[in-house]
Protein backbone atom coordinates (compact mmCIF):
# COMPACT_ATOMS: atom_id res chain seq x y z
CA UNK A 1 0.00 0.00 0.00
CA UNK A 2 2.78 2.52 0.08
CA UNK A 3 2.22 3.14 -3.65
CA UNK A 4 -0.42 4.90 -2.99
CA UNK A 5 1.38 7.86 -1.49
CA UNK A 6 3.22 8.21 -4.65
CA UNK A 7 -0.13 8.01 -6.50
CA UNK A 8 -1.54 10.36 -4.22
CA UNK A 9 1.36 12.86 -5.18
CA UNK A 10 1.52 12.53 -8.88
CA UNK A 11 -1.92 12.86 -9.46
CA UNK A 12 -2.52 15.11 -6.58
CA UNK A 13 0.04 17.45 -8.05
CA UNK A 14 -2.30 19.89 -9.45
CA UNK A 15 -4.81 20.52 -6.64
CA UNK A 16 -0.61 20.74 -4.62
CA UNK A 17 -0.33 23.77 -8.06
CA UNK A 18 -3.43 25.45 -6.76
CA UNK A 19 -2.94 25.75 -3.12
CA UNK A 20 0.88 25.78 -3.13
CA UNK A 21 1.54 27.41 -6.34
CA UNK A 22 1.53 31.26 -5.22
CA UNK A 23 4.33 30.29 -2.87
CA UNK A 24 6.18 28.73 -5.79
CA UNK A 25 5.86 31.16 -7.80
CA UNK A 26 7.30 33.36 -5.34
CA UNK A 27 10.59 31.84 -4.64
CA UNK A 28 13.59 33.88 -4.89
CA UNK A 29 15.37 31.60 -7.11
CA UNK A 30 18.50 32.84 -8.70
CA UNK A 31 17.62 33.11 -12.13
CA UNK A 32 21.13 33.48 -13.49
CA UNK A 33 23.16 30.15 -12.09
CA UNK A 34 21.45 27.20 -13.30
CA UNK A 35 23.40 25.32 -10.98
CA UNK A 36 22.70 27.73 -8.09
CA UNK A 37 19.14 27.73 -8.88
CA UNK A 38 18.58 23.47 -8.94
CA UNK A 39 20.33 23.54 -5.34
CA UNK A 40 17.47 26.39 -4.22
CA UNK A 41 14.64 24.27 -5.43
CA UNK A 42 16.15 20.68 -4.02
CA UNK A 43 16.65 22.22 -1.10
CA UNK A 44 12.76 23.68 -1.01
CA UNK A 45 11.87 20.35 -2.03
CA UNK A 46 13.78 18.80 0.60
CA UNK A 47 11.98 21.12 3.29
CA UNK A 48 8.45 19.72 2.07
CA UNK A 49 9.86 16.04 2.28
CA UNK A 50 10.72 17.02 6.09
CA UNK A 51 7.60 17.95 7.01
CA UNK A 52 5.69 15.23 5.56
CA UNK A 53 8.42 12.63 6.84
CA UNK A 54 8.04 14.32 10.75
CA UNK A 55 4.26 14.21 10.12
CA UNK A 56 3.80 10.99 8.65
CA UNK A 57 6.20 9.21 11.53
CA UNK A 58 4.03 10.96 13.92
CA UNK A 59 1.13 9.44 12.82
CA UNK A 60 2.59 6.38 12.32
CA UNK A 61 3.22 6.05 15.76
CA UNK A 62 -0.53 6.41 16.50
CA UNK A 63 -1.43 3.62 13.99
CA UNK A 64 1.48 1.57 15.71
CA UNK A 65 0.01 1.91 18.85
CA UNK A 66 -3.69 0.63 17.37
CA UNK A 67 -1.55 -1.41 15.76
CA UNK A 68 0.09 -3.40 19.02
CA UNK A 69 -3.79 -3.70 20.50
CA UNK A 70 -4.40 -5.58 17.79
CA UNK A 71 -6.87 -3.21 15.70
CA UNK A 72 -4.89 -2.37 12.67
CA UNK A 73 -7.54 -4.33 10.38
CA UNK A 74 -10.25 -1.77 11.79
CA UNK A 75 -7.90 1.11 11.53
CA UNK A 76 -7.75 0.52 7.88
CA UNK A 77 -11.50 -0.67 7.12
CA UNK A 78 -11.94 3.07 8.98
CA UNK A 79 -9.46 5.09 6.82
CA UNK A 80 -11.04 3.72 3.81
CA UNK A 81 -14.22 5.03 4.84
CA UNK A 82 -13.36 8.13 5.60
CA UNK A 83 -11.39 8.74 1.88
CA UNK A 84 -14.68 7.05 0.25
CA UNK A 85 -16.82 9.90 2.95
CA UNK A 86 -14.33 12.45 1.99
CA UNK A 87 -15.23 12.25 -1.63
CA UNK A 88 -19.11 11.29 -1.88
CA UNK A 89 -20.88 13.29 1.43
CA UNK A 90 -21.68 16.86 0.00
CA UNK A 91 -19.60 19.85 0.62
CA UNK A 92 -22.14 21.23 2.94
CA UNK A 93 -21.70 18.70 5.21
CA UNK A 94 -17.95 18.34 5.66
CA UNK A 95 -17.55 22.18 5.93
CA UNK A 96 -19.28 21.25 9.78
CA UNK A 97 -16.81 19.72 10.59
CA UNK A 98 -13.87 21.35 8.79
CA UNK A 99 -10.56 20.40 10.54
CA UNK A 100 -8.80 23.41 9.86
CA UNK A 101 -11.15 25.75 11.32
CA UNK A 102 -9.44 25.73 14.64
CA UNK A 103 -5.79 25.87 12.67
CA UNK A 104 -6.96 29.65 11.69
CA UNK A 105 -4.28 31.30 13.90
CA UNK A 106 -1.53 28.68 13.46
CA UNK A 107 -1.88 29.21 9.72
CA UNK A 108 -1.81 32.78 10.12
CA UNK A 109 1.58 32.98 11.84
CA UNK A 110 2.80 30.42 9.59
CA UNK A 111 2.01 32.45 6.67
CA UNK A 112 3.76 35.81 8.07
CA UNK A 113 6.41 33.51 8.94
CA UNK A 114 6.58 32.58 5.03
CA UNK A 115 6.26 36.15 4.21
CA UNK A 116 9.51 36.85 6.04
CA UNK A 117 11.31 34.34 4.46
CA UNK A 118 10.44 34.90 0.72
CA UNK A 119 12.23 38.38 0.92
CA UNK A 120 15.45 36.54 2.00
CA UNK A 121 18.05 35.25 0.30
CA UNK A 122 19.75 33.28 2.83
CA UNK A 123 21.49 29.69 2.57
CA UNK A 124 18.97 27.88 4.44
CA UNK A 125 15.77 30.76 3.43
CA UNK A 126 14.65 27.60 0.78
CA UNK A 127 14.39 24.73 2.79
CA UNK A 128 12.72 26.96 5.86
CA UNK A 129 10.03 27.88 2.95
CA UNK A 130 9.94 24.82 2.43
CA UNK A 131 9.12 23.13 5.48
CA UNK A 132 6.41 26.00 6.88
CA UNK A 133 4.94 25.03 2.96
CA UNK A 134 4.48 21.17 4.35
CA UNK A 135 2.57 22.58 7.54
CA UNK A 136 -0.49 24.36 5.86
CA UNK A 137 -3.54 22.62 5.64
CA UNK A 138 -4.47 20.60 2.61
CA UNK A 139 -7.50 18.32 1.73
CA UNK A 140 -4.62 16.28 -0.02
CA UNK A 141 -2.27 15.76 2.63
CA UNK A 142 -5.09 14.89 4.99
CA UNK A 143 -5.58 12.08 2.70
CA UNK A 144 -1.83 10.76 2.85
CA UNK A 145 -1.87 11.06 6.70
CA UNK A 146 -4.92 8.59 6.59
CA UNK A 147 -3.05 6.36 4.68
CA UNK A 148 0.56 6.86 6.62
CA UNK A 149 -1.91 5.96 9.59
CA UNK A 150 -3.28 2.83 8.10
CA UNK A 151 0.78 1.50 7.48
CA UNK A 152 0.86 0.80 11.43
CA UNK A 153 4.74 2.19 11.62
CA UNK A 154 6.62 4.78 12.67
CA UNK A 155 9.07 4.26 9.46
CA UNK A 156 6.10 3.11 7.08
CA UNK A 157 4.31 5.94 8.07
CA UNK A 158 7.16 8.50 7.40
CA UNK A 159 8.08 6.42 4.18
CA UNK A 160 4.60 6.92 2.88
CA UNK A 161 4.62 10.60 3.35
CA UNK A 162 7.56 11.14 1.99
CA UNK A 163 6.45 8.87 -1.43
CA UNK A 164 3.68 11.15 -1.23
CA UNK A 165 5.96 14.43 -1.23
CA UNK A 166 8.00 13.09 -3.90
CA UNK A 167 4.99 12.66 -6.15
CA UNK A 168 4.03 16.09 -5.81
CA UNK A 169 8.03 16.66 -6.93
CA UNK A 170 7.89 17.04 -11.11
CA UNK A 171 4.40 19.15 -11.56
CA UNK A 172 5.32 21.76 -8.21
CA UNK A 173 9.06 22.15 -10.08
CA UNK A 174 7.53 22.68 -13.16
CA UNK A 175 5.41 25.45 -11.64
CA UNK A 176 7.87 27.70 -10.56
CA UNK A 177 9.79 27.93 -14.45
CA UNK A 178 5.55 27.82 -16.27
CA UNK A 179 3.60 29.31 -13.72
CA UNK A 180 -0.22 28.78 -14.64
CA UNK A 181 1.05 26.34 -17.57
CA UNK A 182 -2.33 23.99 -17.75
CA UNK A 183 -4.76 24.59 -20.18
CA UNK A 184 -8.74 24.79 -18.53
CA UNK A 185 -9.84 21.62 -20.49
CA UNK A 186 -6.91 19.39 -19.27
CA UNK A 187 -7.03 20.81 -15.73
CA UNK A 188 -10.65 20.11 -15.48
CA UNK A 189 -9.95 16.35 -16.85
CA UNK A 190 -7.12 16.08 -13.87
CA UNK A 191 -9.35 17.34 -11.04
CA UNK A 192 -11.95 14.95 -11.77
CA UNK A 193 -10.07 11.98 -11.44
CA UNK A 194 -8.60 12.85 -8.25
CA UNK A 195 -12.03 12.18 -6.47
CA UNK A 196 -11.55 8.86 -8.44
CA UNK A 197 -8.34 7.86 -6.98
CA UNK A 198 -9.28 8.69 -3.41
CA UNK A 199 -12.21 6.46 -3.49
CA UNK A 200 -10.32 3.76 -5.35
CA UNK A 201 -7.39 3.96 -2.89
CA UNK A 202 -10.19 3.48 0.11
CA UNK A 203 -11.24 1.02 -1.05
CA UNK A 204 -8.23 -0.96 -0.90
CA UNK A 205 -7.60 -0.02 2.97
CA UNK A 206 -11.32 -1.32 3.47
CA UNK A 207 -10.17 -4.70 1.54
CA UNK A 208 -6.93 -4.74 3.51
CA UNK A 209 -8.83 -4.51 6.37
CA UNK A 210 -11.18 -7.05 5.93
CA UNK A 211 -8.61 -9.76 5.89
CA UNK A 212 -10.28 -11.63 2.52
CA UNK A 213 -6.54 -13.57 2.08
CA UNK A 214 -6.15 -11.68 -1.53
CA UNK A 215 -2.57 -11.79 -1.86
CA UNK A 216 -0.69 -8.24 -1.71
CA UNK A 217 -4.25 -6.74 -1.24
CA UNK A 218 -6.14 -8.18 1.66
CA UNK A 219 -3.58 -10.00 3.80
CA UNK A 220 -5.75 -12.70 6.36
CA UNK A 221 -6.32 -11.75 9.88
CA UNK A 222 -3.96 -14.63 10.95
CA UNK A 223 -1.31 -12.86 9.50
CA UNK A 224 -1.65 -9.19 11.36
CA UNK A 225 -2.41 -11.50 14.67
CA UNK A 226 0.69 -12.82 14.07
CA UNK A 227 2.41 -9.83 13.97
CA UNK A 228 1.11 -7.84 16.64
CA UNK A 229 2.07 -11.19 18.88
CA UNK A 230 5.45 -11.51 17.44
CA UNK A 231 6.17 -7.59 18.66
CA UNK A 232 4.03 -8.64 22.21
CA UNK A 233 6.44 -11.34 22.47
CA UNK A 234 9.79 -9.17 22.04
CA UNK A 235 9.29 -7.09 25.33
Amino acid sequence: MLWSGLLFGLLGSLHCVGMCGPIAFLLPLDRKRRSKRWLQLISYHSGRLSTYALLGALIGWVGQGLNLFGLQQQLSVIIGVLMIATVLLPHRVLNRYAISKPLYRWVGSIKAALGTELIKRDPGTFFTIGFLNGLLPCGLVYMAIFGAMAMGGVSYGALYMVLFGLGTVPLMTTAVYLGNFLKGGLRKKIVKVIPVVIVLVGLLFVLRGMGLGIKFISPPDSVAIEQVSSKHSCH
